[in-house]
Parts: structure tokens; sequence; C-alpha cells
């Protein structure tokens, strides 16, 4: 088993609270969603047809990579740019976030892969 990560805001022990700290907002999901799909760099998620703010965006990889789901790795130093990764602990959300895609493509009117 890998080394569990860190919820520095943790307001209970229970595991759904943590875990929605750290996941349960409306577009930390869908970063997940665009890294699983090969995205790595801030202007590809920014490109999302979701139009995710850009500074939610910088909050949430900020935060992704503190909690120890998601690392960066610099590929410009002029200007400064870095790609995101997922730790082996944010590949574990890909059961999540593919049943989220399934149930939604059969459940939910309107929407495809």
């Amino acid at each position: 088993m890998s080394e569990k990560i860190s919820n520095p805001s943790a307001r209970s022990t229970c595991p759904i609270a943590n875990s929605l700290d750290l996941i349960g907002d409306k577009w930390t999901l869908l970063i997940f969603r665009d890294l699983f799909r090969g995205k790595s760099k801030y202007g590809d998620f920014a490109g999302s047809a979701e139009g995710i703010p850009t500074n939610i965006l910088a909050s949430r990889l900020r935060s992704l990579e503190e909690s120890g789901l998601i690392y960066k790795k610099p590929y410009s130093e002029k200007p400064p740019r870095n790609e995101y990764f997922l730790t082996d602990q944010g590949k574990r959300l890909g059961e999540l976030v593919r049943f989220l895609k399934d149930w939604g493509v059969e459940n939910i009117e309107g929407t495809s892969v």
C-alpha cells in the first residue's frame, strides 16, 4: 500500500468528509478528468470546455499538489512553467472518475463521451 496523503483541513475523522475536502468541489474532478485524458499543462486545463477561472485553477492545482494527489515538473525556466502529473494516490481516483463518466452517460440526457 502506498503512503497516505495529507488533509491539513480535516474537519473530522470521517473518510467521506476527508475525501470531499480534497476532491469534492465542482472543479477538482474535472482537473482529474483532464489529467486522465493526458492533459498536463496549465493552458490545457484552462482551455477545457467548462471554463475554469484561472485563479481557481491555480488554487486547485496548488492544493492538489500540497495534498499529494498530483506533482509538478518544470518544463520551462523562462517563463517558469510546469507540467502536472498524478501521483499513485491520484491515479487511484481513476475508478471514481470512470464511474462518474459512465453513470452520467447512462443516466443524464444529453451527455456523451
